[in-house]
């Protein structure tokens, strides 16, 4: 198999393959038309005087909203929380309890997800501006709210998100600098971008042979504070698209308990940060220790860690940290399309999933066929 499939209906998983290639220059032209539009600075200067960001979203959006709260806190300083939307369905009152000057932000990449929309529903009743991102357009979500992000062309043709995820995530980063007149990161996000190609270019080999060689009977993803969301998603890549059991942890946090289940057939995928390095390192060799199957994802690395993992992914960027969070990502998209193909499934096609979730009362106003979470 190639890693760029001539023909990408032709084999199983050629979807995600192409999609998860394209997504270097699928970043750049989002932030090239958002620029050009002008579509972040009027959503700062509409939410001005914001005091705090509340992201809302399912599944792998959820874990977007995570990822983006940890930027716009970093870059802003301002307080921002990340939260399921069955959460602020189900326990409103817990949620907005100590909420003032607010903005929600909807995330779902189809805008149809029922458990957004309603949570859209129930903020608009309540007379609370919401900004909604997404990469479907005219879908209920984009009518219920204030402003929308819409990024149309990284919309996916396989059920999982992929560069939607990443492309989603990139256009919040992008908004945190505007809102923290911080451009700077603008420029070191549309570097990263241009940069990131090169670091991309023998990754799909190198994971599929990686893939081929062992035999994994837990995926455990490891991250801390903006990479905790990218860990998260990154074991959802390897359940949905192979099948398989994933978990995901704080770093540290392994340690206290969830060490248990290590073994050869365990493989621990370390996102390491440059915040926390040493501690996080300090962890990665005492698991090696325990006799576990490391995979190590890292801007950079020293001996130390080399010397303690199985296989080595460096990014390589010289933009700040915040600035490179999505390159994360694909190591966690390859290694659970590879797992999937190596066991026989179509990673383009999960088993028991569809692209978006609709509830029964939702399901005859819209069509499931051409939705996405």
């Amino acid at each position: 198999m190639s890693n760029s499939p001539k023909n990408a209906a032709s084999y199983p998983g050629a979807h995600s393959l192409t999609e998860i290639l394209s997504q270097p220059q699928c970043w750049q032209t989002n932030l090239d038309e958002l620029r050009k539009k002008k579509t972040l600075q009027s959503i700062a200067d509409r939410f001005a005087g914001t005091k705090e960001w509340l992201f809302i979203g399912c599944g792998s959006s959820f874990y977007v909203a995570q990822s983006a709260a940890s930027t716009i806190t970093r870059l802003t300083n301002l307080r921002a929380r990340a939260v399921p939307a069955s959460e602020i369905l189900l326990y409103p009152d817990i949620v907005l309890a100590d909420a003032k000057t607010f903005v929600p932000v909807l995330i779902s990449r189809s805008g149809q997800t029922s458990e957004v929309v309603a949570a859209a529903e129930m903020l608009k009743a309540r007379g609370i501006s919401t900004l909604a991102i997404t990469c479907a357009s005219g879908q209920l979500l984009e009518a219920l709210a204030s402003e929308t992000i819409l990024l149309s062309g990284a919309d996916e043709q396989s059920t999982v998100m992929t560069r939607s995820f990443s492309s989603m995530l990139l256009a919040l980063q992008a908004l945190a600098a505007v809102v923290a007149n911080n451009s700077g990161f603008l420029d070191s996000l549309s570097a990263m971008s241009n940069a990131v190609t090169t670091t991309l270019g023998s990754l799909p080999t190198r994971i599929r042979e990686f893939v081929a060689r062992y035999e994994f009977d837990d995926y455990v993803y490891l991250g801390h504070g903006p990479f905790f969301g990218l860990a998260c998603e990154g074991a959802l890549k390897v359940t949905e698209m192979s099948v398989s059991y994933a978990q995901s942890f704080h770093t540290l946090e392994f340690r206290h308990g969830p060490k248990s289940i290590i073994s050869p057939e365990t493989l621990l995928v370390f996102l390491l940060s440059e915040s926390g390095y040493q501690e996080e390192c300090e962890a990665l060799q005492e698991m090696k220790s325990l006799g576990a199957t490391t995979l190590v994802v890292a801007n950079r690395v020293d001996a130390a860690a080399r010397g303690a993992s199985d296989l080595v992914v460096e990014l390589q960027l010289d933009v700040p940290e915040f600035a490179r969070l999505t390159p994360y990502l694909f190591v966690g998209q390859l290694l659970g399309l590879y797992s999937g193909l190596k066991k026989g499934l179509d990673p383009d096609s999960p088993r028991n999933l569809s692209r978006v979730v609709l509830l029964d009362e939702d399901k005859s106003r819209n069509k499931p066929e051409h939705a996405s979470i």
